[in-house]
C-alpha cells in the first residue's frame, strides 16, 4: 500500500471526490472523507499517515486493480482499500474525523 502514497495530493483527492461522489456511494466518500480528516490531524501519528497517504493514494489512481471507469464495481477495491486503512489505524480514528 505504501507504493500507493505516491499518487496521493490534496487537489487530486478533492478533484476525485467531486468528479465521483454520486457513482462511487455515500459509504465510501464518507470513509475516504474520514481518513482524510485523520490525515491532516496534528495528533494522527505518523505510522497512520503513512497507511492512510497510501489508501488515499489507491483511492485517487483510477487504473488500480478494478479500473474506476467499470462502473459500479470500479469502486469496490477501493472500498476494500479504504476499509482496511480504516482498520488498520483505527484506534486513530477520532469522532470528529467521522462526523
Amino acid at each position: 500500500m505504501k507504493n500507493y502514497s505516491k499518487y496521493y495530493n490534496k487537489n487530486s483527492f478533492w478533484n476525485k471526490i467531486k468528479k465521483y461522489a454520486a457513482i462511487a456511494g455515500r459509504k465510501l466518500i464518507q470513509l475516504a472523507l474520514s481518513l482524510y480528516y485523520c490525515l491532516i490531524d496534528p495528533d494522527t501519528s505518523l505510522w497512520a499517515k503513512g497507511i492512510i497517504l497510501g489508501s488515499l493514494g489507491y483511492f485517487i489512481l483510477p487504473t488500480d486493480l478494478i479500473p474506476d471507469a467499470l462502473v459500479p464495481l470500479g469502486f469496490t477495491d477501493d472500498l476494500a482499500v479504504l476499509m482496511q486503512a480504516a482498520f488498520t489505524i483505527g484506534t486513530h480514528l477520532k469522532k470528529e474525523h467521522i462526523n
